[in-house]
């Protein structure tokens, strides 16, 4: 099973793919609760708080991680699915011209016209023809290896499509679990959190695309100081 799995993989590069997935998703996971984050911490400042419910945050952070799974998941796996069928069906289009191109060439061939001068010939011909056509048509229901590495791949990748959002809402969320109530230092904890967790991130992928891993970092943290930016100012 592992060697099957590993033989999908290269067939459809589908580490490649599931590595960018994770990555954006897990991005866009912690930058949504950031968000979040920020709603609460502009509530508490308005209200001359000095510390909110951590049940609270914990319950809004983990069903909007919740939502994101479910939609990567369903989302990626429909999308997926019907481009493979599109694909199947383009691919099936084309055979069956192909093949009615060269039934005709080969019926229209003076060679096979003299051989078929003969009943017997022909008949044994027609035969063949026939038994070639219900072969072609079994054929139809057993799954390529192409298919079974698309199928393989869609679900892997819809698994990581959901999960990692899941995942990246999730990791922000961790400082509430340690106490009952969230202060300041908690949220600031958190944040901290975000920021480091975005620094890996284009660390590696300055890695993987073999690019200035400084410019990387700095792309993606200034996605997160723009986030803080816009939250502050829309919700003060």
């Amino acid at each position: 099973m592992f060697e099957r799995a590993k033989t999908y993989a290269k067939i459809t590069n589908l580490w490649g793919i599931a590595r960018r997935y994770f990555v954006n998703n897990f991005y866009d996971g912690m930058l949504t609760v950031l968000g979040i984050l920020l709603g609460f911490l502009v509530l508490i400042l308005k209200e001359d708080q000095t510390s909110i419910d951590s049940h609270l945050v914990i319950l809004t952070g983990v069903g909007s991680s919740i939502s994101m799974f479910i939609s990567g998941l369903t989302g990626s796996y429909l999308s997926e699915k019907a481009e493979q069928k599109k694909m199947k069906e383009e691919l099936d289009r084309a055979m069956v011209i192909i093949k009615s191109e060269v039934e005709e060439t080969l019926e229209n061939s003076a060679d096979i016209k003299e051989i078929e001068k003969a009943m017997l010939i022909k008949i044994n011909h027609n035969v063949n023809l026939k038994a070639k056509r219900r072969i072609g048509k079994k054929k139809k229901k057993i799954k390529t290896l192409q298919e079974k590495a698309e199928i393989f791949a869609s679900i892997i990748v819809s698994l990581i499509n959901g999960g990692s959002p899941f995942l990246g809402g999730l990791v922000p969320l961790i400082p509430f679990f340690l106490v009952s109530t969230a202060n300041l230092s908690i949220f600031l904890i958190s944040f901290l959190i975000i920021l480091i967790c975005i620094i890996l991130l284009g660390i590696f992928l300055g890695v993987i695309s073999k690019e200035s891993i400084l410019k990387n970092v700095i792309q993606m943290t200034f996605a997160f100081f723009i986030t803080i930016l816009i939250s502050v100012f829309l919700l003060r």
